[in-house]
């Protein structure tokens, strides 16, 4: 059997330029999340905040009971 020769050429490519995407790292990608997480957190907590003093100034009792239900999950531990 005889043994096979290959032979390349090379041509210079006259097309749109491609750019490969890099992944990125997992450990990036996790810190991003955290940190989106923790800002969207502490938002809706004063969000929430707001609402509740709101409630306590205009005297809005059924209001106050809601949002207060809804702030527990804010503050447990």
């Amino acid at each position: 059997m005889k043994k096979e020769k290959v032979n390349y050429k090379f041509f210079r490519y006259d097309g749109k330029v491609l750019l490969a995407k890099k992944e990125i790292p997992y450990e990036m990608k996790l810190t991003a999340r955290l940190i989106l997480d923790q800002l969207c957190y502490t938002w809706n907590k004063k969000q929430l905040q707001k609402q509740l003093n709101e409630a306590l100034d205009n005297e809005e009792k059924e209001e106050f009971n809601k949002l207060s239900e809804s702030y527990k999950s804010f503050i447990w531990e």
